[in-house]
């Protein structure tokens, strides 16, 4: 029987796991045993932050909308009380880049929190919120660039997204002969 050697096939192996373990002090980058134990404990600590990350981000936005809310002269705790009472639906994220963006803003949401907190909410004060929210918003947008699209490729990209019984039924409703045999294809064509 003939002598199989596998020599090529560890060397690249140990080459890879080597080449992830570069960087790692002394012999964890220079050391095959060393540094398959290292990279395989990299591996376990990168899931495990990926998923920590998501808290630590949670966390810093909370600390920020807290010290937000202190100069204000609210607690976090009867802030975000008083926002889910007003029913204004604003997440941490946004509500820690407005803290730091726009201090008057927040200091408007503070305002519609201590007025739901005392229990007198007018429905002027939803309004401006959805006001300044849709602003806000409008905001961000002209800092994006715009793209211009043509309506005759809106309206192929909207049938394009619906289902092949849709496109049947739109099929019959035109009176195209033969639409039930037809496929996604065929139909998208006969309709545009």
């Amino acid at each position: 029987m003939a002598r199989v050697k596998n020599g090529a096939v560890t060397k690249a192996r140990r080459k890879k796991i080597l080449k992830e373990a570069k960087g790692y002090f002394g012999s964890k980058h220079r050391l095959f045993k060393t540094a398959k134990e290292q990279v395989m404990h990299s591996h376990v600590y990168a899931y495990r932050d990926r998923r920590q990350k998501k808290r630590e981000f949670r966390k810093l936005w909370i600390v920020r909308i807290n010290a937000a809310c202190r100069e204000n002269e609210i607690s976090y705790s009867r802030f975000i009380n008083g926002l889910s009472k007003a029913g204004v639906t604003v997440n941490r994220k946004m509500l820690a880049e407005i803290a730091i963006d726009s201090p008057k803003s927040f200091s408007d949401l503070v305002e519609i929190a201590k007025d739901a907190l005392n229990g007198k909410m007018p429905k002027e004060a939803k309004a401006e919120v959805k006001a300044s929210a849709k602003k806000e918003v409008k905001e961000e947008t002209k800092k994006a660039p715009v793209k211009k699209e043509t309506p005759k490729k809106e309206t192929k990209e909207d049938i394009s997204k619906l289902t092949v019984a849709e496109l049947k039924k739109m099929a019959k409703e035109k009176g195209i002969e033969g639409y039930s045999t037809m496929k996604k294809a065929e139909l998208l064509e006969k309709l545009a």
